[in-house]
């Protein structure tokens, strides 16, 4: 990620708020194993549908998981290009403080 413009950081906060969940966390580990139908998804919260269709939502809508109907059911699965966006982000943060060399800005 050579330059990084404000619409790709608009869209990294999005995706790192959605990962700051731990039932999101919960539910994307087990979108790790691969694409799952809703009803497989129920067991990851104690709380109900209705919490989890809302996680599934932010999650979604941050572009982490991609869905599919079939039928009435819903089937979702990570979406890799999202998470391999996320990585390089990450490893130009660190490539760009290894490489930085401190230098003070305001005084000299």
């Amino acid at each position: 990620m050579p330059t990084t413009t404000a619409h790709d950081l608009d869209r990294v906060t999005r995706r790192l708020k959605a990962l700051s969940d731990p039932h999101r966390l919960r539910i994307l580990d087990r979108l790790r194993g691969g694409e799952r139908c809703v009803c497989e998804l129920t067991d990851v919260l104690d709380e109900g549908q209705s919490l989890l269709s809302f996680h599934l939502k932010v999650l979604k809508d941050a572009g982490l998981v991609t869905d599919r109907r079939e039928g009435r059911w819903m089937h979702y699965r990570l979406n890799p290009d999202a998470l391999d966006e996320l990585e390089a982000f990450l490893a130009s943060l660190r490539r760009r403080t290894s490489e930085a060399r401190w230098k003070p800005v305001c005084c000299g």
